[in-house]
């Protein structure tokens, strides 16, 4: 008797966990079908083999070799990475209309037809910012390729491969633009932080141009404080966001929250005192 309990219990919670996220999910036969969103199998293996080459076949290769000069290639990409998330933030609010729809819905979207045109804006920009988490798993080539082996640390791992597959769920079940804001912030960051590295490329010299380095680490971090405020009004409020989503982004944010804090800790605190 007890076993059969057991069983309608599992029974019923699966199949009440799987009507929430037949509710909260969302599919769009045009956005679905956009290069690598049709299935997780081209991002899972580019993600497979990003892990197989700085965990293990890289520093092997690397083990009896000199260092790549790819001090050129390297200043293009950041360059070509700043230019990137500038374009990403910048179509959002060039295009009409939409800064007056998220100041109006912010919490609960209008996806109306005469909106269309917006939400498809959303739609197009949140597959560019995949485009770009994916770009950024070369910063861990380069390390590997340059025997710079000690920066590739668990944050920096698991904060590049996190962002991806965050990044693509979101696209392509959630595609809500509550998300899509916390994205805008993080390509502001990002635009500023490979301006950064493209600066830092270009020489000794331009050290002592460049004493806001701390300061980009504490605009990072302040970044995940206001998305985990966001994350919890959106919650709060029962916005119209997915709450189990919502739910991963809180505790997601609050990991890289602890995670950075700790860097931040061990890179400037620890070297003062």
């Amino acid at each position: 008797m007890t076993n059969v309990n057991l069983n309608n219990f599992i029974n019923e919670t699966q199949h009440q966990f799987l009507n929430l996220l037949n509710q909260e999910l969302k599919f769009d036969k045009n956005a679905d079908s956009w290069m690598l969103m049709s299935t997780p199998w081209p991002v899972l293996s580019i993600l497979l083999a990003y892990l197989l080459f700085v965990l293990k076949f890289g520093p092997k290769m690397m083990e009896n070799r000199q260092p790549f000069k790819i001090k050129r290639i390297i200043m293009v990409y950041n360059i070509a990475q700043t230019i990137y998330n500038i374009f990403i933030v910048s179509e959002v609010f060039l295009t009409p209309g939409i800064y007056t729809y998220l100041m109006v819905n912010v919490c609960n979207p209008d996806e109306s037809e005469s909106n269309r045109h917006i939400i498809n804006v959303f739609y197009v920009q949140s597959w560019h910012y995949l485009i770009s988490k994916i770009f950024d798993l070369l910063d861990t080539v380069f390390f590997v390729l340059r025997k710079k082996q000690t920066h590739v640390s668990f944050l920096h791992v698991y904060h590049h491969v996190n962002m991806v597959v965050t990044t693509w769920t979101f696209l392509r079940f959630i595609k809500g633009q509550q998300g899509a804001i916390c994205g805008i912030l993080n390509a502001v960051i990002h635009s500023i932080m490979y301006s950064y590295y493209f600066l830092s490329a270009l020489g000794p010299q331009m050290q002592k141009y460049l004493w806001w380095k701390k300061y980009l680490t504490r605009l990072q971090i302040v970044q995940f404080i206001l998305g985990l405020i966001y994350a919890i009004c959106l919650f709060i409020y029962d916005c119209k966001f997915p709450r189990l989503f919502t739910i991963y982004m809180i505790f997601d944010v609050l990991l890289f929250l602890y995670l950075f804090l700790i860097f931040y800790k061990k890179t400037y605190k620890d070297k003062d005192t």
